[in-house]
């Protein structure tokens, strides 16, 4: 089943000024229609009430709603799909669980991890990092440019057409260049959410990728 997937994923983020439901309240204000919810500091009843209320949100905004992880809260809010950080998931197994309506995102650092994912069925994939990135750090070799083009241009020699997101330490002043590399679209977070003007800084990502 393909399913809608939008080119800007806006990731909500544990940060002092903003709790999630504000960001993803901006976030959709500005004309997000994908709100991907990463929270991983609060307990079910925690998570649920914040799930609850950023549902009402992306529903009167029309919205898409994405949790990270927690697939066990599937079924207990109005969730439509979740981002698998987990790069060693068994994403046959994860489909069979959650069924084929639900949408369902990886993540990987390598080519070899994205063409995975496509033979398992996920419905796209957040590829990085891009550069160094403080929301989620890890030890990855930064992808840059070139090692986007070279991830396309195997993907494309192999028939995969699996949606790609850059992710990872991304700017508005990347997006051109990222873009041209032949991804699908870009994930942000700290970009836009610190930013001083988070609508602006989500206007000018969804410009500048649209």
């Amino acid at each position: 089943m393909k399913k809608f997937i939008e080119k800007l994923h806006f990731i909500t983020h544990d940060i002092d000024q903003l709790t999630h439901t504000e960001q993803a309240q901006i976030a959709c204000e500005a004309g997000a229609k994908w709100i991907q919810y990463r929270c991983l500091t609060k307990n079910d009843d925690e998570l649920l009430e914040d799930i609850n209320v950023i549902a009402e949100i992306c529903d009167d905004w029309g919205a898409t709603l994405i949790v990270t992880d927690h697939i066990h809260l599937n079924g207990k809010a109005d969730i439509q799909g979740f981002h698998i950080e987990d790069m060693d998931a068994d994403f046959t197994k994860l489909r069979a669980q959650l069924g084929e309506a639900v949408t369902i995102g990886g993540s990987s650092n390598t080519v070899e991890g994205l063409i995975r994912l496509a033979k398992e069925g996920a419905d796209y994939a957040g590829f990085g990092p891009f550069r160094e990135t403080t929301t989620k750090p890890n030890n990855a070799p930064h992808i840059g440019i070139e090692g986007y083009k070279k991830a396309m241009a195997t993907l494309n020699q192999n028939g995969i057409t699996l949606p790609v997101l850059a992710v990872g330490g991304v700017t508005s002043d990347d997006i051109e260049a990222i873009m041209e590399t032949g991804v699908f679209g870009i994930a942000a977070s700290a970009a836009i959410n610190q930013a001083e003007d988070m609508r602006e800084a989500y206007l000018t990502f969804y410009d500048k990728i649209m």
